[in-house]
């Protein structure tokens, strides 16, 4: 058994000692769930407020790790479009469908990432290298809030914002109330766009929208996220995700020794994402 899967069994194992069982493989039954952050915030569910014991998910990436190696964004994404059955949409002429693209995990300049913080006389660094974005699992989630039928939901195990794709009716407010651009919608069947299908994930279907859910599947199973285990294959600890609860979890170390930044921290959502720039 590796280093990382004692890890997540772990925080699997701490799960269950709070009473409740680990993450279902995939969790497909809504329910009117809450975070579970003890320092993280304020309400997170559909009015209810947030509970204070538990685990409470987070991660941090170390961008650092990442600078002048491409390639390493590319292999912490493709893990992630592999695992989950992402659909690689094309235009009639062959060519790729960005304006329709299926995005989980994805990379894009600083100044579109961190759009609050100044870019004035902006390091070489930040210039010459993009960065990886995804759901932020916030402590006060908007998309939460405006789903009409609960599709999206957090879960009070864990804190992370959920998805129960039988439920979404495709209204895509959640999409309007995301400040991050971390959900996309299926405009087609994405099913004949899967280039390698993963028979132990789910496919999705039209009029339904997507979005990371920190590897829920594979966390029930022990195992890290997929864009972690890729990335950290090449760098150990190029990303690093644990209990934001846990005084004594990697990640809390790594927050307390580092100084770390977050999209758009002055909305209020307090994500549960840290970048190490």
């Amino acid at each position: 058994m590796d280093k990382q899967r004692r890890k997540f069994l772990k925080i699997a194992g701490a799960t269950a000692i709070a009473g409740v069982s680990a993450p279902a493989i995939v969790n497909l039954t809504s329910k009117n769930a809450i975070a579970s952050s003890e320092a993280h915030g304020e309400a997170a569910g559909h009015g209810e407020e947030q509970q204070s014991t538990g685990v409470r998910l987070g991660m941090v990436i170390d961008m650092r790790k990442f600078y002048g190696k491409p390639e390493l964004l590319d292999k912490a994404i493709n893990a992630c479009r592999k695992e989950h059955n992402l659909p690689d949409f094309v235009n009639e002429d062959g060519t790729p469908d960005t304006k329709n693209e299926i995005k989980w995990i994805w990379k894009a300049p600083f100044e579109n990432v961190f759009q609050d913080h100044s870019i004035y006389h902006e390091s070489k660094v930040t210039k010459e290298n993009d960065f990886l974005v995804l759901c932020n699992h916030c402590d006060s989630p908007p998309c939460v809030r405006v789903c009409p039928t609960q599709a999206t939901f957090v879960d009070k195990t864990n804190g992370i914002v959920c998805m129960d794709y039988h439920r979404c009716i495709g209204c895509r407010f959640c999409m309007v109330a995301c400040p991050y651009g971390a959900r996309s919608f299926n405009w087609q069947d994405p099913r004949p766009f899967i280039k390698e299908y993963n028979p132990e994930f789910p496919t999705r279907t039209r009029g339904v929208v997507e979005k990371c859910t920190f590897c829920e599947e594979r966390r029930a199973l022990g195992q890290p996220p997929a864009c972690l285990e890729a990335a950290n294959e090449v760098v150990e600890g190029a990303i690093v995700f644990g209990d934001l609860n846990d005084p004594n979890s990697e990640i809390r170390k790594v927050l307390e020794e580092n100084h770390t930044i977050q999209r758009k921290p002055t909305l209020g959502t307090k994500p549960s994402v840290f970048y190490i720039v």
